[in-house]
């Protein structure tokens, strides 16, 4: 690689004898000058020596770089004395790449450079972030030993296994531990990783286990009473403070902590492979009383103290008398958070189950929000709003997003709940806001722009922030500078890889309340559930350790086989996941549901949707339309609806732009995920099924295809096998199956774009949402926003638009009257253009402009262009053959007078008109009807006698 600059980093020595590092395989080095590989180099490489080199910003660029999700096997190479990191810098797809070498004289030292950057970068931060944290990915740690998988240990095994991992990690990691007193043994501690850069806060008041908290999450979830934290602090201790000076600790004031009841222990005559490990532990409140306990105290604490307890209720009671009393109650953070979820549980818990036992007749299902909730909408509402931090795993169709601001809505109402952060896919961010806009009456943000513009955006006064998952990494600690009262996910199935580092960060946000809206079920991949489960609750399904032990079953080697207990699973996430297919709702479903999915476009189709609006608009800007206008009218409109699915349907090459196929693609996914769908899928164009058939084919759907080209013998039997074949899930086709076709068997229409006319697409509706029809009909209508596309819905929505329908090429429209249809079409065009709608027309009018008497407009327009154009150039060699008639040798013709000449060209000008390409019209009117006859035999005349 060659770049411009060049940066060295010196890999310090964490000790001075040479004879105390060690390489990759355990060996030893002997000598100072030793000269290692670059592998066992990055294997040493700490935080803070990479903060370090890279300068007084080294730990913000490195924090910076950490924003980049990595897929390592794409982006990383990494071979001999060569790292290679290639990373996105725009949106243009330009890179930017990353190499780490040894230097050449002296294989002590690193070398790196940027091909984008001039200097310390986050390019460079990313790829010793990347380093950092995934050095068992990059081979640069040993991996772990082999062991007997978690699924085969008894209980007492599984808690000395997940011990012993966390006090070999306490050993081999490097952490820096501060006291905030330090000639003091107990108290607060300060531990910052060294290879992470992540700091945490201890309480440490004793050796053993459970004496001692720790913020970091695996102590919240792990059950154990300790962590890898703690046994490093412990140790240090140890070594520190002399046995004298290490006796228990007496506290002065009373603590409130929250801990884990431990499992019965597992019967001796248990075998080896035989596990009752929990897979959830309960949880309750200890309030600990002070060394010197006085009668005051122990009156008002009474069978509290020194206990366990759930009634989070008596707790309360009980410290709020305490403090009255003068005494102090330490509650820890994890335990105000318990109790705070408690509390409000009990606040919202008689509105829930008013709510819950009959949704369908409770008042808000029709107040709450500025439309009608289904039943069932009302009640997941209810049940997200009771939980506190819940997971709605619909459907797909059922209407996830409504119930999702349903639930910000009521927390509004209940809980005074201030600041939504959204997050979601890419292609839904426009959809959140144009359903916030229709169901609500709260502003919102969409995150958008440069990564300085997106921090501002963050810290604005709107109900809902609206962001997609890319950015949360990017932007993460402009997010975490805010307090969220509520974070919802959209597509939740985004963060069920708990090893990606997307993940890990989304799950690091801190919120009150949470909301997973995810249409995937999740009962059928272990993991995955485990991972969405720990952003709403990481305490609900316990530490891995134990969940996998409790439901997974495996082979000697740890291969998975299948899951066990799912029962006793489905009881345990009852209370925080609720999920409901379509079969379930069916009573409550409307016969026909429509939803717009409205989709961002990529630059390059707006740049050409634009482009052809503008000719609309100067059309548009003319007094009157010549035929010519017409066919320019239609070009250019054709043009931009094609660019509203795919820019290949103008260019027809490739790279192919099309945000439509990247979300079609997602909606498809999350359809058939759901199961039981058999869904019909329109487009105008074939070569846009052409396209759609690639994403058929990569997610191996099996479907039939109908368009203009299959004749119409074969069509039944393409009917019959989508009605017939349960196998067979999509029936794709442009107009063609429109008309004529029974597809009951749908219960989905896709119009993957908009037709002119609204009887079409009732007609495409219509080939499912029909008589014999057994179930609801869902209609997505898939739409490219700030693109002619949006403007359509509006024509759509007023049904009443068939003068615009002759701007079609492929118009069904017959017949148009020139008059007022005329200026209807040119009103419908303005709207199509941003103009506000205004008054639509009377029925007479309409009727008028439907009406009979005149020709296809569309075949006589291509038939004048056609006329024109072959007019214009025989006119042209008719007036140079003229001149030729006329003139004689060039050295005796007498030039014109240039005066005349000027004149007559000015006069010629003033009937001249030109288009959008720059050529020049010439309209001529001529004066009676024989003037038409007596040009056409002059002409006639002429050509015949030049032929001789």
């Amino acid at each position: 690689m060659v770049g411009d600059s060049h940066r060295l980093l010196y890999i310090d020595s964490e000790r001075n004898s040479a004879t105390d590092s060690k390489a990759l395989d355990g060996s030893m080095t002997t000598k100072p000058e030793h000269k290692l590989e670059l592998r066992d180099r990055l294997s040493r490489l700490s935080f803070t020596q990479a903060v370090k080199q890279l300068g007084d910003d080294g730990k913000h660029l490195i924090q910076q770089g950490g924003k980049f999700d990595i897929d390592i096997e794409q982006q990383v190479y990494f071979a001999g004395d060569l790292f290679q990191l290639k990373l996105p810098y725009d949106s243009q797809g330009n890179s930017a790449n990353v190499s780490i070498t040894l230097m050449a004289e002296s294989r002590n030292r690193l070398k790196w450079n940027c091909t984008r950057c001039n200097g310390p970068c986050e390019h460079v931060g990313a790829a010793f972030s990347l380093i950092l944290e995934e050095k068992m990915q990059l081979g640069l740690s040993k991996p772990p030993k082999e062991r007997v998988p978690i699924e085969s240990l008894s209980e007492e095994q599984l808690v000395a296994q997940a011990l012993a991992d966390r006090k070999e990690r306490a050993k081999s990691e490097k952490f820096k531990l501060t006291s905030a007193t330090p000639k003091k043994t107990w108290g607060q501690y300060t531990l910052t990783s060294k290879a992470s850069g992540k700091t945490y806060q201890l309480a440490v008041y004793g050796l053993e286990i459970g004496e001692s908290h720790c913020s970091c999450p695996d102590f919240r979830k792990n059950t154990i009473g300790t962590c890898k934290h703690l046994i490093y602090a412990t140790g240090r201790i140890k070594s520190k403070f002399p046995s004298d000076k290490r006796r228990k600790y007496k506290p002065k004031d009373f603590a409130l902590t929250l801990q884990h009841a431990q499992p019965e222990s597992t019967s001796p005559k248990k075998s080896k492979g035989t596990s009752n490990a929990q897979s959830t532990l309960p949880i309750a409140l200890r309030l600990s009383p002070p060394h010197k306990l006085t009668e005051e105290a122990a009156k008002i604490g009474g069978k509290l103290i020194g206990e366990t307890s759930t009634n989070v209720s008596a707790i309360v009671r009980c410290c709020s008398r305490l403090e009255k009393a003068g005494y102090r109650v330490n509650i820890f953070p994890d335990a105000a958070e318990f109790i705070d979820r408690n509390l409000h549980q009990q606040r919202v818990e008689s509105l829930v189950t008013e709510i819950r036992e009959n949704p369908a007749k409770h008042p808000l299902r029709k107040s709450l929000l500025k439309t009608t909730l289904m039943p069932y909408q009302m009640d997941g509402v209810a049940f997200a709003v009771g939980a506190g931090r819940a997971i709605l795993a619909d459907d797909m169709g059922l209407g996830k997003t409504i119930q999702g601001i349903g639930v910000a809505e009521l927390l509004a109402q209940q809980s005074g709940i201030k600041k939504v952060l959204v997050i979601c896919p890419t292609s839904l961010k426009s959809q959140w806001a144009s359903e916030i806009e229709k169901f609500c009456d709260r502003d919102h943000q969409l995150v958008l722009g440069s990564m300085e513009e997106r921090a501002r955006q963050y810290e604005n006064e709107a109900f809902y922030t609206i962001c997609n998952y890319e950015q949360v990494l990017r932007d993460i600690m402009a997010i975490e500078l805010v307090q969220w009262d509520l974070i919802i996910l959209d597509e939740g199935q985004r963060i069920k890889n708990w090893e990606a580092k997307t993940t890990r960060v989304v799950k690091s946000l801190k919120s009150k309340y949470a909301l997973v809206l995810s249409g995937t079920p999740l009962e059928n991949r272990l993991a995955e559930l485990f991972s969405v489960v720990q952003f709403v609750d990481d305490r609900r399904l316990g530490p891995g350790f134990r969940f996998f032990n409790k439901h997974r079953i495996v082979d000697e080697k740890g291969k998975v086989l299948g899951y066990k207990n799912m029962a006793e699973l489905r009881k345990t996430l009852s209370p925080i996941m609720l999920r409901r297919t379509r079969e379930q709702v069916l009573k409550d479903l409307p016969p026909r549901t429509t939803d717009i999915v409205r989709i961002p476009p990529t630059e390059e189709q707006l740049e050409i949707n634009n482009a052809n609006m503008r000719v609309v608009a100067q059309i548009c800007g003319k007094p009157y339309f010549t035929e010519m206008d017409f066919l320019r009218l239609q070009r250019s409109l054709l043009a931009a609806r094609m660019s509203a699915d795919s820019t290949f349907l103008n260019t027809k090459e490739d790279p192919s732009y099309s945000s439509k196929l990247d979300r079609l693609e997602e909606l498809l996914e999350e359809l058939f995920q759901s199961g039981n769908r058999k869904v019909v899928l329109f487009s105008e164009w074939t070569t846009m099924l052409d396209l759609i058939e690639k994403i058929l084919k990569r997610q191996k759907l099996r479907f039939v295809r109908l368009d203009g080209k299959v004749p119409q013998k074969k069509r039944k039997a393409l009917v019959d096998e989508f009605q017939n074949d349960p196998d067979c899930q999509l029936f794709i086709t442009t107009n063609a199956g429109s008309t004529g076709l029974n597809l009951q068997a749908a219960n989905t229409v896709i119009n993957v774009d908009l037709p002119w006319n609204p009887a079409i697409l009732e007609q495409r509706i219509a080939r499912a949402h029909r008589m014999g029809q057994s179930e609801p009909v869902h209609v997505y209508l898939l739409v490219t926003q700030e693109t002619l596309e949006e403007q359509m819905l509006v024509a759509l929505d007023d049904k009443r638009n068939l003068a615009l329908a002759a701007l079609d090429s492929e118009s069904e429209v017959d017949e148009l009257k020139m008059v007022s249809g005329m200026e209807e079409m040119k009103r419908r065009l303005e709207i199509l253009i941003g103009a506000k709608p205004e008054a639509a027309l009377d029925e007479s009018m309409l009727n008028e402009a439907n009406g009979s008497g005149s020709q296809s407009l569309t075949a006589e327009i291509e038939h004048r262009q056609r006329v024109a154009s072959a007019g214009g150039e025989m006119l042209g060699a008719v007036f140079n053959f003229l001149g030729e008639l006329v003139s004689q040798s060039p050295e005796s013709s007498p030039k014109p007078n240039e005066q005349v000449v000027e004149q007559v060209r000015q006069g010629l000008a003033n009937c001249v008109q030109t288009d959008e390409t720059g050529r020049q019209q010439l309209t001529v009117t001529l004066p009676n009807d024989d003037a038409l006859q007596n040009l056409a035999t002059t002409l006639a005349s002429l050509l015949v006698g030049n032929s001789k």
